[in-house]
């Protein structure tokens, strides 16, 4: 007779595959010039590392962008997109989510031929069909899961972050080896690169960032600072408590897991966690959730995505400006000055 829990696994749900550096070969880039589009936070990070592994790359930039003349400082030759993916064999997206379609059709499509592979850090321009690649190129995903610094800050000292890889399509029969070698080339396969799929990886990326990471943390934290500040508590005390020490609570989640966290904090603290936080986070909660999951899953938050950068921004630029009118911003801004230590 079965215990009665419910498995958290989808019954169809196949573990996925680690693969380490005995599982990569760089080999498979080796004679090959990898042109990196982008000099951003993974830009830079995986144009460099790749290139302390031996592997020939150029840097793809629309012209006058920002990061053109960093990235000509640290010794690559950069050129226009349309150039770089012309010269390349392995031609790596790095360019913010919005830009993708418009830079596929425009600058990276007219220079595919057979046998170029197609690779992403994030799958969402792919998998919501804003590009469709010809069937004669591999594509790719290789997705660090952590910022750039972290990337090569890691590599360089011979350590790496892990990575996600999926194949979207195989037209070489070769696509999975040489993203494993892409991944080596980056640091990524000392640590283990995970299988996934295109959606996956977007879908779970975009859930994680509305409703835990960056959503559901930036309402948390306000909804405590205005709920303290309503009942007539200091605002630095309520930034105090609900801003600044979330980083206390995160380092230890993100060394030891919720459990590490429980024991690294307060009897008091772990009793209230236990009692009051599924109050918090309740039924309502994990229903709106779910309700987030499907808009994702059916692509609505994608649409409306694609529309208002079609539309300049339009609810953004309303949304910033409201959100640096809280009373939370120019707390937290006084507080933040008096911390020379947070500066960099």
């Amino acid at each position: 007779m079965g215990s009665g829990r419910r498995s958290s696994r989808r019954p169809d749900a196949v573990l996925p595959k680690i693969y380490y550096d005995h599982d990569a070969d760089l080999a498979r880039l080796q004679g090959k010039t990898v042109a990196i589009l982008g000099y951003g936070s993974q830009g830079h990070a995986q144009a460099q590392n790749l290139r302390d592994a031996g592997i020939a790359v150029r840097v793809g930039l629309h012209q006058g962008a920002r990061r053109w003349s960093q990235a000509e400082a640290d010794g690559f030759t950069v050129s226009g997109v349309a150039e770089a993916v012309q010269a390349a064999d392995y031609v790596q997206v790095l360019i913010p989510d919005e830009r993708q379609a418009e830079t596929y059709i425009r600058e990276i499509a007219p220079h595919l031929r057979p046998g170029k592979v197609l690779g992403f850090s994030h799958g969402f321009a792919v998998h919501f069909h804003q590009i469709v690649p010809p069937a004669d190129v591999d594509v790719v995903m290789i997705a660090p899961k952590a910022p750039g610094a972290m990337v090569r800050r890691l590599a360089v000292e011979g350590k790496g972050t892990p990575a996600l890889v999926a194949i979207q399509q195989d037209a070489s029969g070769h696509a999975l080896d040489l993203a494993l070698a892409y991944g080596k080339g980056i640091g990524c396969t000392r640590a283990g690169i995970f299988t996934t799929t295109f959606r996956e990886e977007t879908e779970t990326d975009l859930f994680g960032e509305q409703n835990v990471l960056c959503g559901g943390v930036s309402e948390l934290i306000k909804a405590g600072f205005d709920t303290l500040v309503a009942a007539g508590y200091a605002p630095e005390m309520a930034y105090f408590e609900c801003c600044h020490e979330l980083k206390l609570i995160v380092d230890l989640i993100y060394e030891g897991g919720i459990e590490g966290m429980r024991q690294g904090v307060s009897n008091t603290a772990e009793y209230g966690d236990l009692t009051v936080g599924p109050r918090v986070i309740d039924a309502h909660v994990r229903a709106t959730m779910a309700e987030n999951l499907r808009r994702i899953q059916r692509g609505e938050f994608a649409r409306d995505w694609v529309l208002e950068n079609q539309a300049n921004w339009p609810v953004m630029t309303a949304r910033r400006r409201e959100e640096s009118e809280h009373p939370i911003t120019e707390v937290g801004r006084r507080l933040r000055a008096m911390m020379p230590w947070l500066k960099k």
